[in-house]
């Protein structure tokens, strides 16, 4: 690797580190900072969607993170901070959302649309086909004389 490729990957890795944690956001605290960084994994960006606000750069994720940091330093406990953000965002706002009737049938409706579906299929392959009814002796007659002549019987319909 050359020079320049070196001090490149080194201001890459340098303004990855600073983008991630402004040292004028953390809280004095250590402890209440370590908190306040495990509940960043767990909340949500809703800009980027599937990222938590740890990972996320937006500006949506940085006031998220002022937010659960303010939570925490004002003596929150964490179910207090996640129902604070839920009440405030809805339940979306967690990566992991907590058990609820409600969550638990979106999550069961689509299995039970497959099973059915399936059940269906295979109720109607294992059922026996039904039988054609048997001709009576008239039908069966005019059946003939269509296959003689298919043009006998067009007109005798009165």
């Amino acid at each position: 690797m050359t020079a320049l490729g070196r001090w490149l990957a080194i201001a890459c890795a340098v303004l990855c580190l600073g983008a991630a944690s402004d040292p004028g956001e953390r809280l004095a605290d250590p402890a209440q900072e370590a908190r306040a960084r495990a509940l960043f994994k767990e909340v949500r960006c809703l800009v980027c969607q599937n990222e938590s606000i740890d990972a996320s750069n937006a500006e949506l994720a940085q006031d998220l993170r002022a937010i659960v940091r303010q939570e925490v330093a004002q003596g929150r406990s964490d179910v207090e901070v996640r129902r604070f953000l839920t009440d405030r965002y809805g339940e979306y706002v967690l990566l992991k959302p907590r058990f609820s009737w409600a969550n638990a049938a979106l999550w069961l409706f689509p299995l039970l649309v497959v099973l059915g579906g399936a059940g269906l299929l295979v109720g109607r392959w294992r059922s026996p086909q039904a039988e054609s009814a048997a001709l009576s002796s008239e039908e069966t007659e005019a059946l003939a004389r269509l296959a003689d002549d298919p043009g006998a019987d067009r007109g005798s319909a009165s």
